[in-house]
């Protein structure tokens, strides 16, 4: 999935962060370490419970209620 990336995030990290990242990075295979901050930023979100759009999805899609199908119940 491609995002548009228009913003710059900088962070101060210790050693042993960026060797835990490293780490982790090469376990998983991730192509960079942006990708790693990027896929681990994403599942402390998910845990926090905040889901974050796909593209392709419109601010529609997000409703209170979620919408019925047509089937009746009796």
């Amino acid at each position: 999935m491609y995002r548009e990336r228009n913003e710059r995030l900088q962070i101060m990290v210790s050693p042993e962060e960026l060797r835990a990242l490293d780490d982790w990075r090469f376990l998983k295979r991730m192509p960079s370490r942006a990708s790693a901050v990027r896929e681990l930023l994403r599942r402390g979100l998910r845990s926090e419970g905040v889901e974050i759009a796909e593209a392709h999805e419109k601010s529609s899609d997000f409703g209170i209620i979620e919408k019925r199908t047509d089937d009746k119940e009796s």
